[in-house]
């Protein structure tokens, strides 16, 4: 009795305390409003407001990200005391934590790009980024630079992404994850069309979960354009990882694995899917099977054109009563008659390019039916057969691939320079589009200057850079730039 009389007041106790708490959260719940921000599209007027409604205190600024400014020829005028604190605002400012945008006009809700640079994103902060970030239309490219993301918080920042339907470009530098997680960001169903992962520590386990995202033999990326995974730690083994992914992906166009630790063996795995190779047992069975899809889905769709209105809603077998009835076959020897008759006939023959022209009109968009942003499989490509393997042309539609700053011989020199050989052995291409490596880095490495295999392979390249210049500046600036 004694003990029950003890626990009574405890409990009374923490009922209290549990209804004075929930009355304090209804009453914050009142004061910021029964309904729901809805955001503007005017991140300076949403982020603040958003970030007060959270509880954030030290609300970072929004700003205007500064153009970039050149040298310029003239010697400058001597600025006025305006422009010196401007300057000097400008150049402290760095330090505070800030959001800086980019916008396509002057007008505010036009902004293409957000910057945030060396301040750490909470939870609170990423769901108020969460509410406003998609309201902007126009956005295109996000830059995260040291916020000190966690593999706990890269979901949520994937939830984010995948809500902003216009952007094509992500920024994700100086922050490295403990557990491989960064592939997630390559998905499948992916709409990112440049991705940067510089300085963030990535290794051969997250490179091979990586090239896994590139391609499989069920599924492949093929949204993603241009990858960055320079000044990390890839040896020769992740460089086979990402070389593995790259067999079956036709959409990447640059790669760059600048000032990572990788060695002749890798440089020869990269440069091994750039020529021709050979097909594993696994791929050969899933390129009979897509064969077979192949020549049997025509098929289908000739018996459901030739059979009659009245039966093309139905589900009896198309091809029995084709065979069986002797309608059918009459039917098809008439046009064959009449077409054997026509060159006899001076008129006839405007009729018969008219047929062929109808013809080539209908036979043009057969290879075109699949959507243009879907490539078709590369395990259907042209094949040969060579001691019984399965040989595939290889991977032509990578165009530039950084390998500076890496621990590559006059070895694998000579892998990338055979597939080159090879690339340019076939003054056309196979598939349409993909002309092969026009631009290959190895600057820095362990390959002497006078080396007659480099001289050669600078012959093979073009002398124009195949991306644009905003591109290569950026991938020779430091990661800390």
């Amino acid at each position: 009795m004694r003990r029950r009389g003890e626990r009574a007041p405890k409990e009374k106790a923490a009922a209290a305390a549990a209804a004075e708490e929930e009355m304090k959260s209804a009453g914050r719940k009142a004061e910021q409003g029964a309904e729901e921000y809805q955001c503007t599209g005017l991140l300076e007027q949403d982020f603040p407001e958003l970030c007060a409604r959270a509880g954030i205190t030290g609300v970072p600024k929004v700003t205007l990200r500064p153009a970039a400014s050149f040298p310029a020829d003239e010697e400058p005028a001597e600025p006025t005391l305006t422009e010196v604190l401007a300057r000097i605002e400008r150049k402290y400012s760095r330090f505070q934590p800030c959001i800086q945008v980019e916008r396509e006009q002057e007008e505010p809700r036009s902004v293409r790009a957000v910057f945030l640079r060396g301040w750490k994103i909470e939870e609170e902060m990423l769901g108020v980024l969460s509410q406003c970030l998609p309201a902007l239309a126009g956005l295109q490219a996000v830059h995260l630079w040291k916020v000190g993301l966690t593999e706990r918080l890269l979901p949520a920042l994937a939830a984010l992404l995948a809500r902003c339907p216009g952007l094509r470009t992500l920024s994700l530098e100086g922050n490295p994850l403990p557990e491989p997680a960064f592939h997630t960001l390559m998905g499948s169903d992916s709409t990112l069309a440049h991705l940067s992962l510089r300085n963030n520590g990535i290794g051969d386990a997250a490179a091979r979960l990586i090239g896994q995202s590139l391609s499989t033999l069920s599924s492949s990326n093929r949204s993603l354009v241009s990858l960055v995974l320079s000044f990390n730690r890839i040896s020769d083994l992740g460089a086979g990882y990402i070389a593995t992914g790259l067999r079956l992906n036709r959409s990447l166009l640059s790669l760059s694995l600048a000032s990572n630790d990788i060695g002749d063996a890798g440089a020869t795995r990269l440069a091994e899917v750039l020529g021709p190779f050979a097909l594993t047992d696994a791929e050969v069975v899933e390129r009979r099977r897509l064969l077979l899809a192949e020549v049997l889905t025509p098929k289908e769709s000739e018996g459901h054109s030739e059979r009659p209105s009245n039966l093309r809603g139905s589900t009896a077998p198309d091809k029995l009563p084709l065979a069986k009835l002797g309608k059918t076959p009459a039917k098809k020897k008439e046009p064959l008659q009449k077409e054997a008759r026509q060159p006899k006939k001076p008129p006839e023959p405007r009729a018969a390019r008219g047929r062929d022209a109808k013809l080539s009109g209908q036979e043009k968009p057969s290879p075109e039916a699949l959507d243009p942003a879907e490539p078709p499989n590369p395990l259907l490509e042209e094949a040969r057969e060579h001691d019984g393997s399965v040989i595939l042309p290889g991977n032509r539609a990578l165009l530039n691939l950084n390998l500076s700053h890496n621990h590559v011989t006059e070895r694998g020199l000579g892998a990338f320079l055979t597939a080159l050989e090879g690339q340019r052995r076939e003054k056309k291409p196979k598939v349409p589009g993909q002309q092969g490596l026009l631009c290959l880095s190895l600057e820095k490495n362990r390959i002497p200057p006078t080396s007659p295999a480099f001289a050669r392979l600078q012959e093979l390249l073009p002398p124009q850079d195949p991306l644009p210049k905003a591109q290569g500046q950026e991938e020779e600036q430091e990661p800390g730039a």
